[in-house]
Parts: structure tokens; sequence; C-alpha cells
């Protein structure tokens, strides 16, 4: 995309496949009002970044288990996607915890995609979890 694309500029972050990553992409490719200027992984190698690289979109590893705490790789984190020049960040099935600072850092313009009413079924397999307790009601938050 060139700098001239008036779409609003989305960064996306991710730790797996990239699904809701792929939604996303089709989305804008079907001409709603945002790009995706950049796909941050914290984890190397997931299919998320092939699906960002097959759809001409930059990449960046930002691998948490390079980093000694918490406080350190969320500041790595936001330096990356600032670099993007986003204005908003999407977690689209981005598997880490947030700082408070970090979250603080982008407050207004981040949303954070889960496949559950939160706070029940955080982390993975939350579908699976939801019918096996026979919870009366199920969904997701945005």
């Amino acid at each position: 995309m060139n700098s001239s694309d008036a779409r609003l500029p989305v960064v996306v972050v991710i730790s797996g496949s990239g699904s809701n990553l792929q939604a996303l992409i089709d989305a804008a490719a079907g001409g709603q009002p945002f790009r995706v200027c950049g796909v941050i992984s914290n984890r190397p190698g997931v299919l998320g970044l092939q699906r960002a690289e097959a759809a001409g979109i930059p990449t960046q590893v930002v691998d948490h288990t390079a980093f000694p705490d918490r406080d350190t790789f969320d500041g790595a984190l936001a330096q990356a996607i600032e670099g993007f020049g986003p204005r908003l960040v999407v977690l689209a099935g981005f598997m880490r915890i947030l700082t408070d600072a970090f979250v603080n850092r982008f407050a207004g313009r981040m949303l954070n995609i889960h496949p559950s009413l939160l706070p029940a079924f955080q982390g993975l397999h939350t579908h699976r979890r939801a019918l096996a307790e026979r919870v009366p009601e199920h969904g997701a938050s945005v």
C-alpha cells in the first residue's frame, strides 16, 4: 500500500494460524475502510505470518522467549507496533497477557478478539471447554 492510501492503518498482532487475521485481510481486500499495514507475531514460523506475506503485508517477529521479562517484551512489542504507524492495533489470536503499561500506551486504539465471553474460558479451546461445561451462554469478546 502506498502512503496516500486514506484507509485506516491497522497492525494485527498474532500468535498462531491467523484465521482472524485472514478475515481482516479479506475484509480489507473487499473494500472495508481499513488496511492491514503490518502483522507482528510473538512466535516465529506460524501460519499467520505466511498468510500476511501471501497478501503482501509486511511482517515482524518479536519472540517473547528472547526477552528476560514481560516488561522488556512489551516494550519491544510496542516499538515494533509503532514502527508500522498504525492508528489501530488488533490483537487477533494473540496469546500473551500484556502489562497495564502496554495497554495504557495504546488506550483507545486497541481491540482484542477472543472466542469467549471473557473472563470465562481464557486461553485455547474455548468452544470445546464451554460445551464440556454445558454453559447456558457462550460467545465472543471484542
